[in-house]
C-alpha cells in the first residue's frame, strides 16, 4: 500500500481538477451574456471542490481535514446544480450534462470513501 504524500496523490483531487478542466471547457460556449453568472458561478463551485480539497488536507487535525471535504461536497452539489440549470437553458447539450454529471458522482463517492476513512482515525 502506497503513503500518501501530497494531496495530489488523492485520486479524489486528480478527479476534481478533470471535471474544472471540463467544466471550463464546455463552459466557453455560453451565452457571452452569461459571463458573469451562470458561467461564472459554475466555474469558482468547481474551482473550490480541488481548492478545499487540498486546503484540508493540508491543514494539521482530522477534524479540520473532513471540514474541508465537507465544503467540497457543497460546492460539487452546486456544480450539479449549475450544470443541470445550464441544460435546461439550453446552453448545455445533454450528453456534456451527463458526461459531467458522472463525473460529479464518481467524485462524489470517492469523497465519501475518504471522509469515511478519516472518520475511522479520529
Amino acid at each position: 500500500m502506497s503513503t500518501l504524500k501530497s494531496y495530489r496523490d488523492l485520486e479524489t483531487w486528480k478527479q476534481s481538477i478533470n471535471l474544472v478542466e471540463k467544466i471550463y471547457r464546455v463552459s466557453r460556449a455560453f451565452p457571452p451574456d452569461e459571463r458573469f453568472g451562470l458561467t461564472s458561478q459554475v466555474r469558482r463551485a468547481a474551482v473550490s471542490v480541488p481548492s478545499n480539497i487540498a486546503e484540508g488536507a493540508a491543514r494539521s487535525t482530522t477534524g479540520e481535514y473532513l471540514q474541508g471535504l465537507s465544503v467540497a461536497s457543497g460546492s460539487l452539489a452546486e456544480v450539479e446544480t449549475q450544470i443541470i440549470i445550464a441544460n435546461r437553458l439550453d446552453m448545455l447539450i445533454l450528453k456534456d450534462m451527463e458526461t459531467l454529471l458522472g463525473q460529479a458522482e464518481a467524485i462524489s463517492k470517492m469523497m465519501g470513501g475518504l471522509k469515511r476513512s478519516l472518520e475511522l482515525k479520529r
